[in-house]
């Protein structure tokens, strides 16, 4: 063949891209597994810092079998619909979210620290430049906040990004999801020195308003799918 002409300077192009291509489908393919474990691990993780758990030179998924006594999938009537381990594991939060609320399987973990019960709620809404995500856990009066984890995709750093810090999460450690009636009202984020006077509330991120209200609607959307199981 002729390499001085177009058609060979094509084909070796067309057939370099086929190879570089298949290549990359291989080393996809052949890392597929870790990443899927990775990605598993890093969500075991996100729910035990709800618990506030220190992990530090521990394995998390040693840690996560340890204290995560239960997986239940939920529907919004409070019915248990599996208790077999990884099914809640496995939902997609975002695809659940997208279907009507009777339809939609909700995930809890039932956690045990230090002999005492914990329920643990994964919530998803949407901050000031995209989504938002974590996990609260209840102690077992299924009312008073134990521990939360927030974090983020891409949030502005020193303002809205504060959603992921330690400082932010431990404002809700002791807070309550319902009124003294009983009934769930979720919790506020106000802004210093504003009061909502209808339910607890926790002081916003100072320049990160958005995101925190984005925190607040988070709590009430994703947790007030759960208020008939947590009112049983």
């Amino acid at each position: 063949m002729n390499t001085n002409k177009n058609s060979y300077t094509l084909i070796y192009a067309v057939v370099m891209v086929v190879v570089v291509a298949l290549l990359l489908a291989l080393v996809s393919s052949g890392l597929k597994e870790k990443q899927n474990e990775n990605i598993a691990l890093d969500k075991k993780k996100q729910i035990l810092s709800s618990l506030r758990l220190d992990m530090s030179g521990q394995d998390p998924a040693a840690l996560y079998d340890k204290y995560i006594v239960k997986e239940l999938v939920l529907n919004s009537k409070g019915d248990v619909l599996s208790e077999k381990r990884g099914d809640a594991f496995a939902i997609d939060v975002i695809k659940q979210n997208a279907k009507p609320l009777e339809e939609r399987q909700l995930p809890l973990y039932v956690a045990e620290v230090d002999g005492q019960t914990k329920y643990i709620i994964s919530v998803r809404g949407a901050g000031l430049w995209g989504p938002i995500w974590g996990y609260i856990a209840l102690d077992d009066d299924k009312d008073t906040v134990y521990g939360t984890y927030f974090s983020h995709e891409s949030e502005t750093p020193g303002l809205g990004a504060e959603i992921a810090t330690r400082d932010f999460q431990n404002r809700f450690i002791g807070k309550h999801i319902m009124n003294a009636a009983k009934e769930f009202v979720s919790i506020a984020v106000m802004k210093a020195g504003k009061v909502d006077g209808t339910r607890d509330q926790i002081d916003a991120i100072s320049g990160g308003t958005i995101t925190s209200k984005g925190v607040q609607a988070m709590l009430e959307k994703s947790i007030g799918q759960y208020e008939v199981f947590l009112k049983q």
